[in-house]
């Protein structure tokens, strides 16, 4: 009888999510999103955000800031926050 020998490993990132559709995380809220390249803007209408608003990818767990005029790897399990920008005129 020949043994298998077992992996003991777990990769570091998750792997990306099977099927064309994929599940992403919106200011908390869960979307299904074709796997593809997607505009900000895009990602803004899906979840609902105000335009208005910037967009955050969670990446290693820091929150990176996305220009408006941006485009995004979807592969699935991505996370976004949104929020009012700050530093504006008075």
């Amino acid at each position: 009888m020949s043994q298998e020998p077992q992996h003991q490993t777990q990769p570091e990132k998750p792997l990306p999510e099977p099927g064309p559709e994929v599940k992403i995380s919106i200011n908390g809220a869960s979307k299904l999103i074709r796997r593809r390249r997607h505009t900000v803007v895009e990602i803004k209408k899906l979840g609902e955000v105000p335009l208005a608003d910037e967009l955050e990818q969670l990446i290693e767990g820091k929150l990176t800031p996305l220009p408006d005029d941006g485009a995004i790897t979807i592969k699935g399990g991505e996370v976004f926050m949104s929020h009012v920008r700050s530093g504006g005129s008075s």
